[in-house]
């Protein structure tokens, strides 16, 4: 893949850099002036901006973003397995191996005229990765700025060789705030989840709203 850029008109654009480690980086603006930007290392945002230039994600200052390894920060896919142990990663490989863009070349980015743009991104196993991981995939990962500032990850795994295997997914985020105290979380009642300052004790959610007033893992 060579250095380019696309851009359809003046409201929204799909552009294609390289960041300071030469690993090429796409991102999207939508036309108020949001954008989001996605690292083909890992397939991760690296950012995340409101209309306003405002950051909205995290990344640690103390942390190098260089192949092969994730930062620590932003939005990874973690995948086939999130911190379940066993010989593979904690957070599984997807994170740390080069994504491609999908249906390369750019001209087939897409956008729609309200300014909502997109990318597909693709990522296959390597003869490493089928060593110790032995099942082939094809997993796909849609990023998407819509017109209105919001931001989208909608991935999918496709079983290639039709030999049944399980895993696990999730999107390791890292969300920027001020003030944690004042951070609410909804939608989680009655869900069960482990608690790994507790030995992984399995809990229900019982309140409707999480909010952090000690450290959670």
């Amino acid at each position: 893949m060579g250095h380019y850029a696309a851009v359809w008109d003046h409201t929204a654009a799909t552009e294609v850099t390289k960041d300071w480690n030469g690993i090429e980086q796409v991102v999207l603006r939508n036309p108020q002036g949001a954008s989001a930007q996605v690292s083909l290392q890992g397939g991760q945002v690296t950012s995340w901006r409101n209309e306003r230039g405002e950051e909205l994600l995290f990344n640690s200052s103390k942390s190098i973003f260089k192949s092969p390894k994730a930062t620590r920060g932003g939005i990874s896919a973690c995948f086939p397995q999130y911190g379940n142990g066993g010989s593979l990663e904690q957070l599984g490989f997807a994170r740390n191996r080069i994504w491609i863009i999908e249906d390369d070349p750019p001209s087939l980015f897409t956008y729609d005229p309200q300014g909502k743009s997109f990318i597909d991104l693709l990522l296959k196993p390597s003869e490493d990765d089928l060593r110790f991981w032995p099942h082939g995939f094809e997993f796909r990962l849609r990023v998407t700025l819509a017109s209105d500032g919001s931001l989208s990850l909608i991935s999918r795994i496709r079983n290639i060789n039709g030999k049944q295997f399980s895993f696990s997914f999730a999107y390791h985020t890292y969300f920027s705030v001020s003030d944690i105290s004042e951070i609410r979380i909804e939608g989680l009642e009655t869900l069960d989840y482990l608690d790994n300052l507790c030995q992984k004790d399995r809990f229900t959610e019982q309140g409707d709203a999480i909010t952090f007033e000690s450290e959670v893992c």
